[in-house]
């Protein structure tokens, strides 16, 4: 398995688009190698009456792996937890854990596990609680998961994690060259896009313009960039 720079680790598909896509087309464009990990199915992500859980995996799985292609993206790995039973639990972490280990990012992006209010999702909030703890201290610790370490998965020491949603920002990544690309990632989910889109498209505008008050450039998306020192 290739390394990547950058592991995007998330809960659904379309996360990584709405969270951070112009971020990840930039990071893509500067040469980085960008892998997602997308936690759940997506299963129950419809309105739509008729529609099935199995049909909608593959909808999705298939809307992700093309949003991804338009951000320039390398690979997709879908974990499969059931969508809104997502749990921070040892299932969840080890297999974090593995595919940090396997891919070895210096980057790590994912939700923030602390944002608070019900508008933010749990499984959010579950995939970077996990993310996190498989982070730092479990995929740095050699006496962590010795079972991995015995399939030849060395340590390995993340540098940055960017946390979307985080109510206390402290990086501003610069988008103005690169968020018409995530509206056209965005719209490859047509599953989840609504026909109000364009309306909502103008608040997708203004949250990024607001982001960048302040800075040289036009349009930002926030995070909260946590630098790792051990």
């Amino acid at each position: 398995m290739p390394l990547a720079d950058v592991l995007v680790i998330m809960a659904h598909p379309d996360d990584p688009e709405f969270g951070a896509g112009a971020t990840i087309a930039r990071l893509a464009r500067e040469g980085k190698k960008v892998v997602y990990v997308i936690c759940t199915a997506g299963d129950k992500g419809s309105a739509d009456r008729s529609m099935t859980p199995a049909k909608l995996v593959e909808i999705r799985m298939a809307e992700q792996r093309a949003a991804a292609k338009t951000l320039g993206v390398d690979d997709v790995v879908f974990l499969g937890h059931p969508d809104q039973a997502l749990e921070a639990d040892a299932e969840l972490r080890k297999e974090l854990v593995e595919l940090i280990r396997r891919y070895r990012p210096e980057l790590v992006i994912t939700h923030s596990p602390y944002t608070r209010y019900i508008w933010w999702h749990r499984d959010h909030r579950k995939c970077g609680e996990a993310a996190m703890d498989a982070v730092f201290p479990y995929a740095r610790d050699h006496m962590a998961y010795p079972d991995l370490l015995a399939k030849g998965l060395e340590p390995h020491k993340v540098n940055e994690v960017w946390l979307t949603g985080a109510e206390d920002a402290n990086y501003k990544s610069d988008i103005t060259g690169t968020f018409s690309q995530k509206i056209d990632a965005i719209k490859c989910h047509k599953s989840q896009v609504e026909e109000d889109f364009f309306q909502r498209l103008d608040r997708i505008k203004a949250r990024a313009s607001a982001a960048a008050e302040g800075e040289e450039f036009l349009m930002a998306e926030a995070f909260r960039r946590i630098e790792i020192p051990w």
